[in-house]
């Protein structure tokens, strides 16, 4: 494999290893891909926002649209998986959701649209990080947050 080839494969987590890395499974795994990933410092979710998923049948039945508590969960989601990519891939962890601050919602999210979650650390703290994210949809700013997490691994190998 070249070097360019498998740099690019570092820098992207497609759904078998997001799947691989995160506990979460549907409905409630919001990330479909993540690129430009940097080490755990920054990275970019791809949520695929689409009609058939099961929050859209009540929020709103005339009117769909996505559940700002699912974008911040995207958000996290797409923070909490860069910090797992950082360990071996034999070691299973899990990352708990800590804080969410500065959370804004500034356009509605319908299906159709394809949600991108910028991720951005701010700061560390042994196995605390906190981190800025936009959510942008066709280059529109549609909610943003920070985000603080904690990470456990567990080094056992049980999963």
């Amino acid at each position: 494999m070249s070097h360019t080839k498998q740099k690019a494969q570092l820098n992207t987590a497609d759904i078998q290893r997001i799947l691989f890395t995160l506990p979460h499974r549907y409905p409630f795994l919001l990330i479909d891909r993540i690129i430009d990933i940097d080490g755990d410092n920054s990275a970019i979710g791809i949520k695929n926002v689409t009609i058939n998923e099961p929050h859209f049948s009540g929020h709103f039945p005339q009117n769909p649209i996505m559940p700002g508590v699912l974008i911040i969960e995207a958000m996290a989601q797409t923070a909490g998986a860069i910090c797992l990519f950082q360990f071996a891939s034999e070691q299973k962890g899990a990352v708990y959701f800590m804080t969410i601050d500065n959370a804004k919602f500034r356009k509605p999210v319908i299906p159709g649209d394809q949600l991108l979650l910028h991720v951005k650390k701010l700061k560390r703290r042994g196995n605390i990080s906190r981190f800025g994210c936009i959510a942008e949809v066709d280059g529109n700013k549609v909610a943003e947050a920070e985000v603080t997490a904690m990470v456990s691994i567990n080094k056992t190998n049980i999963a």
